[in-house]
C-alpha cells in the first residue's frame, strides 16, 4: 500500500514538473521581454524544479530542509508575481499602500528565513515545526494577495484575471490545509501529500490562459477599505491559528499521558473561539475603525459608504418603513446599534415617528421650543458627550429632559430640507468607539439631508393619497349634486305647470310617474353616495339604458324620439352611472332645442362597437367652444348650471373604453356620437 501511494505521489509530482516546465518554456518564448513575463517564467521554472526534486529526492538524498527551502522559493516567486501585478496597477511612481508594503516585507523575511534555515540549520524536530508554521503564514499571505488582486479588479477586467486568481487560490488553499494539518497534528497526511502534485498540475493551464488574456497585467486596481478589512481578517485568523498550533504542540510535548486528549480539546475550543470572534459585530466594527484611522488618510471610503447608505435607505417596501430605514442607515455609518426619529406632522409637536433597536426612548418636543429653533438655526450635529465636557461650545442650548435622561444617547442629527427642520434623529453610542470629529459630522450632515429628501417625498406621497381620496369623494359629490339639480329642475317644472293642468287626468298621471321616477333616482343617488367606488360592471342591454335615460326626462314638454337597438345588443357598464351620463346629454339636447324642434336618440351596432347617437336641432356650438369649453368641468353657459354633465359623460365613456364625438355648427343643431365596446361574452352566447 505504501509503495503504491509512493508511486502515485511520484507520478503526480512528475506531471506537475512537466506541466510547469512547458509553461515556463511558453512564457520564455512569448513574453521574455516583459518584467512580469520574467517573474512568471521564474515562478513556473521553480515550480517545475520543486516537482522534480520531490520525485528524485530519495535518489539524490535531498534533506527535508533542502525541500523546504525549495518550497519557500517556489511560494516566494508566486507571491512576487502577485505583488508585481498590484504594483503595475498603480499610477507611475506610486507606492503600494502601507498594509501591502508591510505584508511584502514580512513575506520576504519569511521566505529568506525558510531558505536559510532549510539549508543551514540541522533537521531538528522543533525547527521542522517552525518551518511548517512559516509555510502556513506564506499560504495565508498568498490567499490574501489573490483576494486583493481579484476584489480590486474592475468588473470588466475580471474575465481576464479570474483564472490566475482561481488557480493560485486553489494552489495556496490546498497547501494551507496540508501545512496547517501537519502543524496541528505533527504529521503530514500521506494521501493529501500524494494528491498534491496532481492538484498543482491542474493549476498550470489556468495560469497559462490568464497570462494569455493579460498582455500587460496593468488593469487599474485600488486598495479599498473593504479589501484592507478582509486582508487584516485573514492575517489575524492565520496568526491566531499559528498561536493555537504552537500551544497545541506544547500541550502534546509536556502533557504526558493526557497530552493528546488535552490537545484535541484545546484545538476544538480554539476553533470555536475563532468562529465566535469572526461573527462578533463589535470586533468587526472596531477593526474597521482601526484600519481606517491608521492606514488611510480619510476615515471613510465615501463611495462604499454612500452605496451602503442608499441601499439601506431604499430597500424593502415603500411607505412608513422608510422612517425606520432612515434611522438604520444613519446608525450604520457610525456602527451605532440603535436610534430613533422625530418628525412633525402639520403644526403639532415633534413626535417619535419610528425607531431602530431603541423602543424605550420616548418623548415629544413642542414645535416652537428653543431646542428646535437652535437646531434649525445652527444645523449642527450635537455630540452629547462633548456637551457635558465643553458646555461653552453649545451656548444656552437646553435639551429636552427625556434626552438628558437617556443614558445611551450620543448624537442628535438634524434632518434639514432646504432651511426647514424636517425632524431629527437621536443615535446610541457606537459599539466601535468611533470618535466624533469634523469628518464624522460632515458625513452625517450630508447623509441626513439625503434621508430628509426621501422622508419629505414619503410625506408628500401620503398627503397626495389623502388629497386624492378627498378628490374622489368631492367628484362623486359634485356628480350627485348635479343629479339632484336636474331632479329639482324637473319637479320645479311640474309645479310650474300644476296650476294650469292639475285637473287634467293625463297630466296627473304624468306627474305621478315623474315624481315616482324622481324618488327612485334620489334613492339611487343616496345609495351611490353611501357605496362610492363599490359599483361593478355588468352586462346590460343597451335598449334598457336608452329607455331609462329618456324616461327620466319626461318632465320636459319636448319628448325625444327613441330608436332602440335589438335587446341582444349588450354592453358591460355600471348601469346607473352610464344611464346618468346619457341622461345629461339628453337633457342638454332638450334644453338647447326649441319647442318646435326635435331630439332623436338612436342605438345600433357598428362592427364590434355599440353606437349611440343623440341628435338635436337646437342652437348648436362652434368648433372653438367644443374644443375649449364643452368638456371643461364647472364651465357652463347656463345661469344655474354646474358645467359637469358633458364632462361626466366623457369620463364615464373613457372608463369603459369608449369614445365621444361631437359634430355641431351654430344654428344647425348638434350630434353626440358615443361608442362603447360590445359585451363579447354576451354576443358569443347569443350566437351559440
Amino acid at each position: 500500500m505504501a509503495d503504491t501511494l509512493f508511486l502515485l505521489a511520484a507520478a503526480g509530482y512528475a506531471l506537475a514538473a512537466l506541466a510547469y516546465l512547458v509553461l515556463a518554456g511558453l512564457i520564455v518564448a512569448s513574453w521574455r521581454k516583459r518584467p512580469h513575463g520574467r517573474i512568471l517564467a521564474t515562478a513556473a521554472a521553480l515550480t517545475a524544479l520543486w516537482g522534480g526534486a520531490l520525485v528524485v529526492g530519495e535518489t539524490l538524498h535531498l534533506s527535508s530542509g533542502s525541500l523546504i527551502a525549495l518550497e519557500a522559493a517556489r511560494n516566494g516567486a508566486w507571491l512576487a508575481l502577485l505583488f508585481h501585478i498590484l504594483q503595475l496597477r498603480l499610477p507611475p511612481g506610486a507606492l503600494l499602500p502601507m498594509p501591502l508594503r508591510l505584508l511584502r516585507a514580512f513575506g520576504l523575511l519569511l521566505v529568506a528565513s525558510l531558505m536559510l534555515g532549510g539549508w543551514l540549520v540541522p533537521n531538528l524536530p522543533a525547527m521542522e515545526w517552525l518551518h511548517l508554521q512559516a509555510l502556513v503564514v506564506l499560504t495565508v499571505i498568498g490567499l490574501v494577495l489573490v483576494e486583493q488582486v481579484y476584489r480590486g479588479s474592475r468588473r470588466e477586467d475580471r474575465w481576464a484575471i479570474k483564472f490566475l486568481c482561481l488557480g493560485l487560490g486553489g494552489f495556496f488553499l490546498y497547501d494551507f490545509y496540508l501545512y496547517a494539518h501537519a502543524a496541528l497534528f505533527q504529521a503530514l497526511d500521506a494521501h493529501v501529500w500524494a494528491a498534491r502534485g496532481y492538484a498543482v498540475a491542474l493549476v498550470a493551464p489556468l495560469i497559462a490562459v490568464s497570462a494569455a488574456r493579460n498582455p500587460n497585467w496593468a488593469a487599474p486596481v485600488n486598495l479599498s477599505r473593504s479589501m484592507a478589512f478582509h486582508t487584516a481578517s485573514l492575517l489575524g485568523a492565520g496568526a491566531y491559528l499559528l498561536l493555537m498550533a504552537g500551544a497545541g504542540y506544547y500541550l502534546k510535548l509536556f502533557g504526558g499521558e493526557w497530552g493528546n486528549v488535552v490537545r484535541n480539546v484545546f484545538i476544538f475550543a480554539a476553533g470555536l473561539m475563532l468562529i465566535l470572534l469572526m461573527v462578533s459585530g463589535t470586533l468587526r466594527a472596531r477593526l474597521r475603525v482601526f484600519m481606517s484611522k491608521h492606514f488611510f488618510s480619510y476615515r471613510y471610503d465615501y463611495r462604499e459608504e454612500w452605496l451602503n447608505f442608499t441601499r439601506t435607505l431604499t430597500e424593502g417596501q415603500p411607505g412608513e418603513q422608510l422612517c425606520e430605514r432612515a434611522v438604520e442607515a444613519l446608525a450604520r455609518l457610525l456602527e451605532s446599534p440603535g436610534g430613533a426619529l422625530w418628525m412633525r406632522e402639520g403644526n403639532a409637536a415633534y413626535q417619535r415617528a419610528s425607531h431602530w433597536n431603541w423602543a424605550d426612548l420616548q418623548g415629544t418636543v413642542p414645535a416652537d421650543s428653543a431646542f428646535l429653533k437652535w437646531l434649525a438655526e445652527k444645523q449642527w450635529v450635537i455630540d452629547l458627550d462633548e456637551m457635558q465636557t465643553r458646555r461653552d461650545l453649545y451656548g444656552d442650548l437646553d435639551l429636552p429632559a427625556w434626552i438628558r435622561q437617556a443614558g445611551d444617547a450620543w448624537l442628535i442629527v438634524p434632518l434639514m430640507l432646504h432651511d426647514e427642520l424636517l425632524g431629527f434623529v437621536v443615535l446610541k453610542h457606537s459599539i466601535a468607539k468611533v470618535t466624533f470629529n469634523w469628518e464624522v459630522s460632515d458625513l452625517l450632515k450630508v447623509a441626513a439631508r439625503q434621508a430628509a429628501a426621501h422622508l419629505s417625498q414619503m410625506r408628500a406621497s401620503n398627503q397626495l393619497i389623502v388629497a386624492r381620496q378627498f378628490e374622489s369623494f368631492n367628484r362623486t359629490t359634485t356628480f350627485v349634486i348635479h343629479d339632484l339639480k336636474n331632479l329639482i329642475a324637473q319637479l320645479s317644472l311640474l309645479l310650474a305647470n300644476a296650476e294650469k293642468h292639475q285637473h287634467n287626468p293625463e297630466f296627473q298621471a304624468d306627474m305621478l310617474e315623474t315624481v315616482e321616477n324622481a324618488v327612485t333616482r334620489m334613492n339611487k343617488v343616496l345609495t351611490q353616495l353611501r357605496h362610492t367606488g363599490s359599483e361593478s360592471l355588468e352586462s346590460i342591454p343597451l335598449s334598457d339604458i336608452l329607455t331609462e335615460a329618456v324616461a327620466s326626462k319626461r318632465a320636459f314638454k319636448l319628448r325625444p324620439t327613441l330608436d332602440l337597438p335589438p335587446p341582444t345588443l349588450r354592453v358591460r357598464a355600471e348601469k346607473e352611472r352610464l344611464t346618468r351620463a346619457l341622461g345629461h346629454l339628453v337633457q342638454n339636447a332638450l334644453e338647447a332645442t326649441p319647442a318646435d324642434g326635435s331630439v332623436t336618440v338612436r342605438g345600433y351596432a357598428a362592427g364590434d362597437t355599440a353606437v349611440i347617437d343623440i341628435t338635436d336641432t337646437g342652437c348648436g356650438m362652434d368648433e372653438n367652444f367644443i374644443r375649449t369649453r364643452l368638456f371643461a368641468p364647472f364651465d357652463s353657459t347656463k345661469g344655474a348650471g354646474m358645467g359637469i354633465g358633458a364632462y361626466e359623460c366623457r369620463e364615464t365613456l373613457r372608463a369603459l373604453g369608449g369614445t365621444v364625438e361631437v359634430h355641431s355648427q351654430p344654428g344647425q343643431g348638434t350630434q353626440f356620437r358615443l361608442s362603447l365596446p360590445l359585451d363579447d361574452n354576451a354576443q358569443r352566447g347569443h350566437i351559440a
